[in-house]
């Protein structure tokens, strides 16, 4: 009987364990779904760049996305994807394309992609601000 008594009290412990960690994974997403919902992509004059290629990334849970710009005569000329892990994001790669032709990130998100869309607009512009 002292065996058994013992078994269970493991197995509910481990159980206990389990659901904590669970609960712990959980917030962790909702915090970084709730930050790449509120992100804030701040519109940058593309005009002022020096003729380079720019490198950047952005990375938060379930998005990771790295780009490399092209920037000649003072424009946007290409925007490179490197990296997108994205779920179901795929969709959202149309969106270098859209800050080319429009020379901004002043640009729509994508629906159904929106995580996707917020984290590309983020690198990029993280990459033309850092040089």
């Amino acid at each position: 009987m002292k065996k058994r008594n013992k078994i269970l009290l493991i197995c509910i412990v481990i159980l206990l364990v389990i659901y904590a960690a669970g609960n712990l994974v959980i917030k962790n997403i909702e915090s970084d779904l709730k930050e790449l919902s509120t992100l804030e992509i701040t519109d940058v004059d593309f005009s002022q760049l020096k003729n380079g290629t720019y490198k950047g990334s952005y990375a938060v849970f379930p998005v990771d996305v790295e780009v490399e710009v092209e920037v000649s005569d003072a424009e946007i000329q290409t925007i490179q994807i490197v990296k997108h892990r994205n779920g179901q994001g795929k969709p959202a790669e149309i969106i270098p394309s859209l800050v080319v032709k429009n020379q901004s990130l002043d640009v729509d998100v994508i629906s159904g992609a929106t995580y996707s869309s917020k984290a590309i607009l983020k690198a990029i512009e993280l990459a033309v601000l850092q040089k």
